[in-house]
């Protein structure tokens, strides 16, 4: 069987928590940030844990997990 490619985009996006759960950075901090009220702003700082559903998808972008 051939080898299977990873999605270079996901590499860049994902990293893997120790219990192998994704974790990704939060949408909506980049621009526009004046629209948004100072709660909004504080609760998206950092990173988050992904969703069991869209975790699913995410493996199968990473098919040899992330290194």
């Amino acid at each position: 069987m051939p080898k299977l490619k990873t999605k270079s985009g996901a590499k860049k996006r994902f990293r893997l928590t120790a219990t192998g759960k994704i974790k990704a950075g939060v949408a909506g901090k980049r621009h526009r940030l004046i629209n948004h009220n100072a709660k909004y702003i504080r609760q998206n700082r950092g990173t988050k844990v992904m969703s069991a559903a869209d975790a699913k998808t995410i493996k199968i972008f990473l098919p040899y997990g992330l290194s």
